[in-house]
C-alpha cells in the first residue's frame, strides 16, 4: 500500500464526506478510493468512517487522524521541496477562508495569478468566522480583527476601511444625520459577524465610539446588506470593495465622513508547521501582494 497516497484520498474523502466526490478530484475510480481507505483501516486496525446507505461521517479516530495525516503529507511535500532544484513549482490544491468582501475582491485577481500557476488550484470558503483549521483542512484563513489563538501563525496584511452609507433615495427621504447620536433614529441594516452586538463603531478624533443600533433589516451576508442599502433600506457599514464603486457613481453616499468606521487589522493565519508546503507559500505570498495593491487595505491611515 502507497500510504502517502492513501493519506491524500482519507483527507478528501474527509473533506467532501464522499467516496465518488474523492475519486473525482483524486483522479480515480470510486472502488480504487474504497480500496485505500480500507487498506488504511486495515494497516491501523481502526475504522475510520460510519458507512451507511446514504451517509458518510467520521469515526472519533478518523477525526483524530486528520491531524496527523495532514502533517505527514505536508512533511512528503516539504522534502520534495527541498530536494527539488530552486525552480520548483508550485502545484496541488491549497484551500483557504476568506471574508465575504475580500474574497469578492481576491477573485478578480485570483485567474491572473492561477495562470502563472498552472499545476495549482485554490478552493475558496467565505466565512466571516473562525474555523478550526485542521478540522476543516484549511491551508490559509484571512481574518478580522485581534486573533486570540496563540496555537496560530499570525501576519498582519492590512487594515479594513468601512464606510457608513446610504441611497440618496434613503437620505432624501428621511434625511441627513449630523451625529453619531441621530444614527439609532434611522432605519438600520445590519450584517450578522459571529454572533456580536448591534452596534458600530466609529472615531471621534481620537475616541471610539460605540452606537447601538436597532436594526430593521439583518443580513447574514453582507452582499445582501449591500442590495437593501442600494435599495434604499437604510444606513448600513459597508466595506470600500462593496461600495467604492456605488459612492463614485452616487448610488450611495457616505454618511457623515468626520466619523470613519473603525479599521480592524487583516490578519492571515494558518496552523503553526514548521515548513509550509511551496503550494501554500505561493497563495500566501499572492494574497500578500494582493491586499497590499489596494490602498485603502495597505495604510494605517484613515479614509476619507
Amino acid at each position: 500500500m502507497d500510504v502517502v497516497s492513501a493519506l491524500r484520498t482519507f483527507l478528501r474523502v474527509a473533506e467532501t464526506r464522499s467516496f465518488s466526490a474523492a475519486a473525482l478530484d483524486r483522479g480515480l475510480t470510486q472502488p480504487a478510493v474504497s480500496r485505500q481507505v480500507s487498506s488504511l483501516e486495515e494497516h491501523y486496525s481502526t475504522r475510520l468512517f460510519h458507512r451507511s446507505t446514504n451517509a458518510l461521517s467520521l469515526t472519533v479516530e478518523g477525526e483524530q487522524m486528520i491531524s496527523m495525516a495532514q502533517k505527514v503529507i505536508d512533511a512528503v511535500e516539504a522534502l520534495g521541496e527541498t530536494a527539488s532544484a530552486d525552480g520548483a513549482i508550485a502545484s496541488g490544491k491549497v484551500r483557504i477562508s476568506l471574508p465575504a468582501a475580500l474574497g469578492l475582491y481576491i477573485s478578480d485577481r485570483l485567474p491572473a495569478f492561477l495562470k502563472d500557476c498552472p499545476d495549482l488550484s485554490v478552493d475558496v470558503l467565505f466565512c466571516e468566522q473562525s474555523s478550526d483549521l485542521i478540522g476543516e483542512g484549511i491551508d490559509l484563513e484571512v481574518r478580522l480583527g485581534e486573533v486570540s489563538d496563540s496555537s496560530l501563525i499570525c501576519r498582519r496584511i492590512g487594515w479594513t476601511t468601512a464606510f457608513l452609507v446610504a441611497a440618496p433615495g434613503y437620505i432624501q427621504r428621511r434625511g441627513m444625520p449630523s451625529h453619531l447620536l441621530e444614527i439609532p433614529d434611522h432605519d438600520c441594516i445590519c450584517y450578522h459577524r459571529g454572533g456580536e452586538g448591534r452596534s458600530w463603531s466609529f472615531l471621534n478624533g481620537a475616541d471610539i465610539e460605540r452606537v447601538k443600533v436597532t436594526p430593521r433589516m439583518i443580513f447574514h451576508n453582507t452582499g445582501a446588506v449591500h442590495r437593501a442599502a442600494l435599495a434604499g433600506g437604510g444606513l448600513a457599514v459597508l466595506s470600500h470593495i462593496l461600495a467604492g464603486d456605488d459612492i463614485a457613481a452616487g448610488r450611495l453616499v457616505k454618511v457623515m465622513p468626520a466619523f470613519p468606521s473603525v479599521r480592524l487589522p487583516i490578519t492571515i493565519v494558518y496552523a503553526s508547521r514548521r515548513n509550509l508546503p511551496l503550494r501554500v507559500r505561493a497563495v500566501l505570498d499572492f494574497l500578500v501582494d494582493a491586499v497590499g495593491e489596494d490602498v485603502l487595505m495597505g495604510t494605517t491611515e484613515a479614509a476619507a
